[in-house]
């Protein structure tokens, strides 16, 4: 098959959360299996050049329609570390991607609608015909709408939209502004409840409904987090959208970058290990117990690597965090907080424990430390409000290093307790899990991890060698992925 990806983000390039490296994971995996993929992004000015390869014009004359005028636009093209990347610069004064940041602007709906539509009509002008488009998130969920409703009578009927939601959170509402920019004038039409009128707000338009409406097949990224998004409170107002279109609706767990993240042969640890012989993770904790400054004791070590913000569970990392020293075990936070005040709140925690040889508090990140920490660590805490899939999970199997995780979205799909999982016999349980919010459910799953590392500690490697076991690289997604391209492609 011939895929073309239309995102906003693919790391390394250009990374601000998750959704890039999915992008390029998923990519890498489409390709390996033998189908050919390109990508389309944006040209922002503070993407990392450094790592494409062989960027060159690829098609200097893409004029957009737009707001009753057109854009001059011009497209790069380069690879990303093997991928064949697209990069669109639109020439006009309102620098929609030179802005210094990927996300954050006021215009932003106004923004990847531009981007959206100068996709579609680079693959029209440019003669490309792709067998699946596969958009992610809000700020491609117009171009579902604009292919059936404008972009299939211009010679594009063929093609087939698969559409997969990260973040149910962030929808994308805008006003009829984008419509008229967009060339999809007809106001009534759209703003109807069953295209693309926001559920809740009947002046405004919702991107992501219309990504759901008008795409072929809709996932998200993991199977639980579909069932909370349909059924619960994480479809974020999407809920009964999500029901009238359960037919083509499903979730697809994320997979994890086995050539990045592999403790055989990562480039960032003291020493290498593997399941046939895990000793070499004790060497990096002493390493990075030196590197930290921590006192160099034999004593359990549980790690937070993560954003510090509210889907993240922050109030339980720092309840997480004081338990930990109460048990006599030693805790390292590597993250950045995404609000002030949450800053400041760790920012005198950071003051207060500065002088503890047992807690260290990295208030940044630092992909040559994550990988160090991770394989240090003995145990690590999710304790997610919301987690559509999570890739710290995953790492922390990978290297050896129990998750302690919240029973939600993806965390669920891939973490099965120690004492509890029913459905799955003792030598496949991997972690250990908590259902509340709350400090104490929080205790009771952190607590029986402490339990088993200070009184069985040889039942405790076992079960660090059963995480490692798993398989959660993008083989089995991959696989999944193309199943539904095949479905859809022959609808």
């Amino acid at each position: 098959m011939y895929i073309v990806q239309i995102a906003s983000e693919c790391a390394p390039v250009i990374k601000a959360g998750g959704l890039g490296d999915v992008v390029y994971g998923l990519s890498r995996e489409l390709e390996l299996r033998g189908h050919t993929v390109e990508l389309i992004l944006p040209m922002y000015d503070c993407m990392r050049y450094d790592h494409i390869w062989g960027l060159h014009d690829a098609y200097r004359d893409l004029w957009v329609p737009w707001n009753g005028g057109s854009v001059h636009c011009s497209v790069f093209c380069g690879w990303v570390h093997g991928r064949l990347c697209f990069f669109i610069q639109p020439h006009s004064g309102d620098n929609f991607f030179n802005r210094g940041q990927y996300y954050g602007a006021l215009d932003d709906h106004m923004r990847f609608a531009f981007f959206s539509k100068a996709a579609l009509e680079f693959l029209l002008q440019s003669n490309k015909r792709p067998d699946i488009i596969h958009c992610h998130d809000w700020q491609t969920g117009l171009i579902p709408v604009m292919l059936y409703e404008m972009y299939q009578w211009h010679g594009m009927a063929k093609q087939r939209i698969c559409y997969t939601i990260h973040n149910f959170k962030h929808q994308g509402i805008a006003g009829a502004d984008i419509l008229w920019a967009t060339g999809l004038n007809n106001e009534p039409y759209y703003f109807s409840y069953d295209r693309l009128q926001d559920n809740f707000n009947p002046f405004a338009i919702n991107l992501m409904k219309g990504g759901i409406v008008y795409a072929n097949y809709v996932n998200t990224v993991s199977p639980h987090h579909a069932w909370e998004a349909r059924y619960g409170l994480f479809g974020y107002g999407l809920g009964h959208t999500l029901e009238v279109h359960h037919h083509k609706f499903g979730g697809i767990l994320n997979g994890l970058d086995y050539g990045v993240w592999n403790p055989e042969d990562d480039k960032y640890l003291a020493a290498p290990y593997s399941t046939d012989d895990i000793s070499g993770k004790s060497k990096n904790k002493k390493a990075l117990q030196e590197r930290l400054g921590l006192a160099a004791s034999d004593r359990p070590l549980v790690a937070f690597i993560g954003r510090l913000d509210g889907q993240k569970g922050v109030h339980l990392v720092h309840h997480a965090l004081y338990y930990s020293l109460a048990r006599s075990a030693q805790f390292v936070l590597l993250g950045t907080a995404t609000e002030p005040s949450i800053h400041a709140w760790f920012s005198h925690e950071k003051t207060q424990l500065d002088s503890n040889p047992n807690c260290h508090l990295e208030l940044s990140f630092n992909e040559e430390l994550a990988h160090l920490i991770y394989a240090a660590a003995d145990i690590i805490v999710v304790p997610s409000n919301y987690e559509p899939c999570g890739l710290t999970q995953m790492i922390g199997l990978r290297y050896g290093t129990v998750p302690v995780v919240r029973g939600v979205g993806g965390l669920i799909n891939t973490v099965f307790d120690y004492d509890y999982d029913e459905a799955h016999r003792p030598e496949e349980r991997n972690g250990f899990v908590f259902y509340e919010s709350d400090n104490y459910a929080l205790e009771s799953a952190l607590g029986r991890s402490f339990d088993l590392w200070y009184n069985a500690p040889e039942l405790f490697e076992q079960l660090q060698l059963q995480g490692m076991t798993y398989d959660y690289s993008w083989t089995i997604p991959g696989e999944q992925y193309v199943g539904a391209y095949e479905f859809i492609r022959h609808k």
